[in-house]
């Protein structure tokens, strides 16, 4: 005959074993496993290629005579040379101009993306009948490629294009000029403002019409609902899509290289020397300018989370302290 031994009772006040959610390192040890593919896949496609360009930015192809006379073949380390090549002479004025286009159109289309994508979204939103046609054909432009979108512009530009005819005009939107800039800030306005009217629109379905009434009720106009409620709640999607778009700006290369042409001063950008360097087998001095260039962008990107307040580092911190105090309330508990 078989004994069966019972389990111990169990009190009402018996501590249960840590799980992840109680114990902050097993917790620390779980969200570290689900994150190593990410790591891994980040540190494939970013890391990686940021130190090769930052090592190749070191050398330089030579071709030629040494001060010996001997035969110097392939990559040699130059240092630092290729960052000085890039801010000295007439490549120094180069980078400076496209520097300035870079950062002109990036400010520029950013805030007319801003303007008519949150005006998108709005109509997108209250749009009653046929809502889904509205949808679809404010996100038509996005959908097109961007080298597409280019040759359809430039067409529109041309001296006996739509653009001249509409104005009544012989304007060269195509050639060296300012009116080169303004043809390619209309051509990336019309395909982008739609991602920031999506964008926008994603946060305008979380907000609750109840909200909407109240306001109503106290009497507050359109307009004061939009400035007191839909901007403030949409805040946080809008800040998202300034963040992508501007990011995306700086590193503008295929509408102006398309649209406008190859070495033209007026919408040369940083993304275009690279590509002409790289063109020309020029790999170091190609890498020194997409080093400056991702510079650039990380300091624009650091300083807009700054501006918005979201610390990550600090809220990082916050969140250890709060696990660490836990823990030690269980231990002395």
């Amino acid at each position: 005959m078989t004994v069966t031994t019972a389990p111990p009772p169990t009190t009402a006040g018996a501590a249960k074993p840590p799980s992840a959610k109680s114990d902050p390192q097993k917790h620390g040890r779980l969200a570290l496993l689900l994150l190593t593919p990410t790591f891994l896949v980040l540190a494939l496609v970013v890391v990686y290629p940021l130190i090769s360009a930052i090592r190749e930015s070191l050398y330089r192809k030579q071709d030629g005579l040494d001060e010996n006379g001997f035969v110097v073949e392939g990559n040699q380390f130059v240092g630092v040379d290729n960052y000085a090549d890039i801010f000295s002479g007439e490549t120094g004025t180069r980078f400076w101009n496209a520097f300035f286009n870079t950062t002109f159109f990036t400010v520029t289309t950013l805030v007319l993306e801003v303007v008519i994508g949150v005006a998108m979204a709005l109509v997108m939103h209250h749009a009653l009948r046929g809502k889904g046609l509205v949808r679809a054909s404010i996100l038509v432009p996005w959908a097109i490629p961007t080298a597409v979108s280019a040759i359809m512009w430039q067409f529109i530009f041309q001296a006996d294009g739509v653009a001249n005819e509409v104005l009544n005009s012989q304007i060269l939107w195509t050639t060296e000029g300012f009116q080169a800039k303004i043809a390619v800030i209309i051509a990336d306005v019309w395909k982008t403002a739609p991602f920031v009217g999506l964008l926008v629109l994603a946060g305008l379905q979380i907000i609750s019409n109840d909200v909407y009434e109240a306001a109503r009720v106290d009497g507050a106009s359109g307009w004061k609902q939009f400035w007191q409620i839909t901007l403030p709640l949409v805040k946080p999607a809008l800040l998202v899509a300034i963040l992508f778009r501007g990011l995306d700006a700086l590193r503008m290369f295929d509408l102006p290289y398309v649209m406008i042409g190859r070495r033209k001063s007026s919408v040369e950008t940083l993304s275009m020397l690279a590509q002409e360097e790289a063109a020309n087998l020029r790999i170091g001095p190609a890498a020194a300018y997409a080093v400056i260039l991702f510079i650039y962008v990380a300091l624009v990107a650091y300083a807009f989370v700054k501006l918005l307040g979201a610390d990550v580092l600090g809220e990082a911190r916050t969140r250890s302290k709060e696990a660490k105090a836990r823990k030690d309330r269980a231990v002395t508990a």
